[in-house]
Order: C-alpha cells, then sequence, then structure tokens
C-alpha cells in the first residue's frame, strides 16, 4: 500500500510540473505575440529579403531593394516579423532588418503636403505616388513628413506608414 501512495505522489509530481511548464510556455507566448500589434517600422537595409516562413529555411518570396520602406509588423516570431508591405504582400523578415525610424510612402495619386495640417492652407509640395519620407508627427487626420529637404502636412489617409487611429509626435 506504501509503494502505491508513493508512486501516486511521483504521478501527481509529475503532472504538476508539466502543467507548470505548460503554463509558463502559454504564458511566454502571449507576452510575445500581444506586442502592440500591428504597428510599423522601416527596413533598415537597402537588401531586404522577405520569406515564406519566420526562418533562414524558409524560401525567399521577395527582394527589396529600397532602404526606409515602411513595413505593417502583424505577428512576431522569435526574432521573426511578419510584415505587410503597401501593396498587400505578407511574409517573414528577421528583425535586424527592420528600423524604428518612421516612414511612410504616399498612396494612390499625385498628393499634396500643406504648410499646416489644414487643406486651406499654403501647399508646399505635391508628392508623386510611392515617394518615401520620413514621418515626424501624426494628429488627427495628418501626419507632418519631410520628403527631402521640405516639411509639410498630408492627410493620412494618403500614405501608407501610419496607423488609422494613431497619433504621435
Amino acid at each position: 500500500m506504501r509503494r502505491i501512495l508513493t508512486i501516486n505522489r511521483l504521478i501527481l509530481i509529475r503532472i504538476a510540473a508539466f502543467a507548470a511548464i505548460i503554463g509558463i510556455a502559454v504564458t511566454a507566448f502571449h507576452a510575445q505575440s500581444s506586442s502592440n500589434l500591428p504597428r510599423f517600422a522601416s527596413l533598415g537595409s537597402d537588401k531586404v529579403n522577405m520569406r515564406a516562413g519566420p526562418g533562414k529555411r524558409y524560401p525567399v518570396n521577395w527582394t527589396y531593394v529600397r532602404q526606409g520602406l515602411p513595413m505593417k509588423i502583424v505577428g512576431e516570431h522569435q526574432d521573426w516579423r511578419r510584415v505587410q508591405d503597401a501593396d498587400g504582400t505578407v511574409g517573414w523578415v528577421h528583425r535586424a532588418l527592420l528600423s524604428v525610424r518612421r516612414t511612410a510612402v504616399v498612396t494612390g495619386a499625385v498628393r499634396p503636403l500643406f504648410a499646416e495640417p489644414d487643406p486651406t492652407s499654403l501647399p508646399v509640395l505635391l508628392a508623386e505616388p510611392n515617394v518615401l519620407g520620413r514621418v515626424l508627427a501624426c494628429r488627427g487626420g495628418w501626419c507632418q513628413m519631410r520628403i527631402k529637404d521640405r516639411e509639410g502636412w498630408i492627410r493620412r489617409v494618403h500614405v501608407f506608414g501610419v496607423l488609422d487611429a494613431e497619433d504621435f509626435d
């Protein structure tokens, strides 16, 4: 009888240890996967491979050759980020190839940048589609950008590189 109790205790200890390990793994997964997604980053190199999965063993689906392009981070797995580009292409990029520098590309048609976040203010620049610029701030429906040596305000809906309700200075 004593031997059966000892075996049952060992089984219970093993079950508790297994449950604790599973609990730690689930907590780590949720902590990693729930970190402020989606968010934006930009390509930190002039040659970045987008892969089919989170690792070098996965095939390269696309190679970007334009440093600074904005990428929406929509998922994470260890050191890999699942990203989406302005055209909607989704794949995996190593985090070391991304930068926290905020950039955006002009979308759709030629878009004016204004001196103030007001469509009645003086236009300072007309930006062609796919023009890349640095995002300096976003407030309400407007984002302040620097394109080459000019700064101005553009409607948020006319760029890819910022979230719909994201405000920052």
